[in-house]
């Protein structure tokens, strides 16, 4: 069996026609699907404005024996303040939690000196 030139070309046309319906198929239901991600998505706020109920309190943190310090609840460790006081430190903490855009409690802070 000889293909001639001509069938050759319509086989190859049919080929690539059934492969763009494919992807104009694929690219339908992708839309769809996004589509329905935005409406669950709006949906779940409405469920969430539900009233819960309030979460049980924390247990209280450990104190170091050596250091006498309290560690402050999920933080990352203790911080060493050189001439500075604890309100200018806990202002300087969440001023670069804010600009660096991370929670201040998975930020790790070793030590504060003032430089004059």
């Amino acid at each position: 069996m000889t293909v001639t030139l001509a069938e050759s070309l319509g086989y190859s046309i049919l080929g690539i026609a059934i492969v763009f319906i494919m992807l104009a198929l694929l690219m339908g239901v992708i839309y769809a699907m996004g589509k329905a991600m935005v409406q669950s998505k709006k949906q779940q706020p409405a469920k969430a404005a539900a009233p819960e109920a309030p979460a049980a309190p924390a247990p209280a943190p450990a104190v170091d024996p050596k250091a006498g310090k309290v560690p402050a609840r999920s933080s990352l460790g203790d911080v060493d303040l050189y001439t500075v006081d604890d309100r200018t430190a806990a202002i300087l903490m969440a001023i670069v939690a804010d600009k660096m855009g991370a929670p201040l409690n998975e930020l790790r802070f070793i030590s504060i000196t003032e430089i004059q």
